[in-house]
């Protein structure tokens, strides 16, 4: 099986923010929104009702958590959870904070092409850090 989201967190050491029961959390590199995050399941699932109900519940309940860190960060007007795996099926999701200002409010973030940002090496290592620090306070 070749699945990109499966190998991600070897591939994307860099950008890891940390590794729970049943999912890992990664920081987008694109942060053109600020704080976009993705939380994939550690196992190789395609959907929700593919795991057991303690699992299902398990991966909700860690996707709420990383939620409600990013909210305490970013103050967002609404919190966007994209779980699709059209292209990838390989069970993830897309947290993006969300805001009254940013240039597709209110339209999903794929709606139009945008140009990426890119952070410095310090900057994604801040924004880790602190991400990480806030999910540590959340239970």
């Amino acid at each position: 099986m070749n699945c990109p989201m499966c190998s991600r967190w070897q591939d994307d050491a860099e950008m890891r923010i940390a590794e729970l029961e049943h999912c890992f959390i990664l920081l987008n590199r694109d942060q053109f929104f600020p704080g976009y995050t993705l939380v994939f399941a550690r196992e190789h699932v395609t959907e929700l009702f593919h795991l057991d109900p303690s699992g299902r519940r398990g991966v909700m309940e860690e996707v709420s958590r990383v939620s409600a860190a990013l909210d305490r960060i970013y103050r967002p007007a609404k919190m966007n959870y994209e779980l699709l795996g059209n292209m990838v099926p390989h069970m993830h999701w897309h947290l993006v904070p969300r805001f009254t200002s940013d240039v597709l409010w209110p339209r999903p973030i794929w709606s139009e092409p945008h140009e990426e940002i890119h952070l410095s090496p310090e900057e994604y290592r801040e924004t880790i850090r602190k991400i990480r620090e806030t999910l540590d306070l959340i239970e």
